[in-house]
């Protein structure tokens, strides 16, 4: 059964400093994912965030929203327990085509998961 439903997302600024210095970091276009296996049977969880470098309050919530519903696409068939992700929002991930962003997300997704 494939579940749409969004995974669970980090809520403080701690969790997101925590990754940012020991996550595995993967630069695609669109998007910087940082990854850390948080061991045992936690679940998946996720942040999104997007820099003041990539434009207005406009820009960056529209980067952060695109990115979101990808991956909430992208994670749907797949049930990952033990991981922690962020992905962050890049000047490009406004204006990429969706469906490449999907694609490189998968991608990623992948390499990661080796």
């Amino acid at each position: 059964m494939v579940s749409f439903a969004p995974p669970e997302t980090f809520k403080r600024r701690a969790d997101f400093l925590r990754l940012a210095a020991r996550a595995r970091k993967l630069a695609r276009p669109g998007f910087v994912m940082q990854v850390a296996r948080s061991g045992g049977e936690q679940p998946f969880r996720i942040g999104y965030t997007a820099t003041k470098k990539i434009g207005n309050a406009v820009a960056r919530n529209r980067a952060r929203r695109r990115l979101k519903e990808a991956a909430r696409l992208s994670f749907a068939a797949i049930t990952l327990t033990g991981v922690e992700m962020v992905l962050v929002c890049r000047k490009e991930t406004a204006d990429l085509p969706f469906p490449t962003l999907c694609a490189n997300l998968q991608t990623a997704i992948a390499e990661v998961m080796r």
